[in-house]
């Protein structure tokens, strides 16, 4: 579960700050984030500051209303009474408090009970009270106004207090929090709008891609999408295009060339094998040597044509008339056939029937078949068997084996272990991926299978649909 989750953690990094794709989303965000932070925190302080002076404008008048209705009255009414009368739409909060600020005269209905909401030092010389308050008795925070009147009937010295409490939105936690769901919402949209936007950009490239993917040595007569986006994609998708073209028409000229080459040459090499083999007979004992590695060395120069035109057939895929081949009576004859070198055993299922060509089925078992014998010690083990809907062909040896990391390499053409070029110099290096490309062609594989013991070559292939219920 950690290794998954490491696994995915890396993907989604990599997605995300490696792709085009995912640093153009990273980056137009960050932008985004920096920009919106600057402009709604601005925003908010606009509107912070309008609300603040809308509800000191509100608490002053009503300070104002207050004031000269308690002068009008000449405060017997209101002190008497210790009731504060305030118009619909006056601040709830209204008191008049004596000078020294300890005493509440009167208030208003709401504010009956509360300490003082402002005072004026005598000292101060101030006849006015307008400021932002946050006391512990009211929650939030509140605007307050007040008016000192020295000159109130019956000779009072009063202070007359009016506080309006400020939205919340200007409160210490609703700020930063209306700030960072706005700019979450906003940087949201903005990632799903570049990351959608983006990904359709570049959903022809990725259709390309995959085209491309899936093309091989042997489809190079396919083309990929081309969009008609009149711009750089498009562009790609012609040059893609042109150069399969122009690498199907080089491909095309090697295959005719190595085709050609090898029916021009199977002819002399031929006569040459022929004379050589004649000479072989006439020559003295201390010529006969010289004339035995020349035959050698001129078949196997005949063997690497013969694979070379083999292969020439395999990558133009030419056609090959195929028929049900019984793989279990195919591998009996072919080890009835070899007796000399290391002993052949063998496990057939009978009725292990697969459509091929004959022909080409004999050259993928007897590579297989030569290629143990180059490695075997003492014996070798074919088996044909059905296995899980298929048919299994297995090839094992009790040499030294291959080692896992040299296990495709071996399918390489023209490649050689060290081992396999000691024990038989003579080789071409094509015997195993001409098997292997005759087994993919009839829709199965060739790989090498872990073994106790040597090298175990594995091919299966399609149960023919006529022999596979036998």
């Amino acid at each position: 579960m950690t290794q998954e989750w490491g696994e995915r953690a890396r993907y989604w990094r990599d997605r995300l700050l490696v792709s085009v794709r995912g640093r153009a989303t990273v980056i137009s965000v960050g932008v985004t984030a920096l920009f919106l932070s600057v402009i709604l925190v601005l925003g908010l302080l606009l509107v912070r500051d309008w609300l603040e002076n809308r509800v000191a404008r509100s608490t002053e008048s009503t300070a104002e209303h207050i004031t000269f209705d308690f002068l009008r009255r000449g405060g017997e009414g209101v002190l008497t009474t210790g009731s504060i009368p305030t118009r619909p739409g006056d601040a709830p909060l209204a008191q008049i408090v004596s000078t020294d600020s300890r005493t509440v005269l009167a208030a208003s209905a709401s504010a009956r009970g509360m300490p003082p909401l402002g005072y004026i030092r005598r000292t101060s010389g101030k006849l006015v009270i307008d400021e932002k308050s946050c006391p512990d008795f009211i929650p939030g925070c509140a605007w307050v106004f007040g008016m000192r009147a020295r000159t109130a009937p019956g000779g009072q010295d009063v202070i007359i207090v009016a506080a309006t409490p400020l939205p919340g939105l200007l409160s210490v936690w609703a700020l930063p929090l209306t700030l960072a769901l706005v700019l979450l919402a906003l940087l949201a949209l903005v990632a799903w709008w570049t990351w959608h936007t983006i990904g359709r950009a570049f959903t022809p490239i990725d259709r390309i891609r995959r085209e491309l993917a899936d093309l091989d040595a042997r489809d190079l007569d396919q083309r990929v999408f081309v969009p008609q986006t009149h711009g750089e994609i498009q562009a790609l998708g012609e040059t893609v295009n042109r150069t399969l073209e122009r690498l199907e028409e080089a491909t095309d000229r090697e295959r005719r060339f190595i085709s050609d080459a090898s029916h021009d040459l199977r002819n002399p090499i031929a006569g040459l094998q022929m004379q050589l083999e004649l000479a072989l007979e006439e020559v003295d004992e201390e010529t006969r040597p010289m004339i035995r590695s020349a035959l050698r060395d001129t078949e196997r120069l005949n063997d690497i044509v013969i694979d070379l035109l083999e292969l020439s057939r395999l990558d133009a895929r030419a056609p090959q008339p195929v028929e049900p081949v019984d793989l279990a009576e195919l591998a009996r004859r072919e080890a009835e056939r070899r007796t000399d070198g290391a002993r052949i055993t063998t496990r057939l299922e009978p009725g292990v029937v697969v459509r091929a060509n004959p022909v080409r089925m004999v050259r993928v078992l007897g590579n297989l078949l030569n290629n143990a014998k180059r490695h075997a010690e003492s014996s070798i083990e074919v088996t044909v068997r059905r296995d899980a809907g298929m048919a299994l062909l297995q090839v094992l040896d009790d040499g030294h084996g291959i080692p896992p990391e040299q296990r495709e390499r071996v399918f390489e053409r023209f490649a050689r272990l060290t081992e396999s070029r000691e024990r038989d110099p003579q080789g071409t290096g094509l015997g195993l991926p001409i098997a292997r490309e005759i087994a993919e062609i009839y829709g199965g594989s060739l790989t090498i299978a872990d073994s106790a013991k040597g090298a175990c070559f594995v091919m299966r292939l399609p149960l023919a649909e006529d022999g596979g219920s036998r």
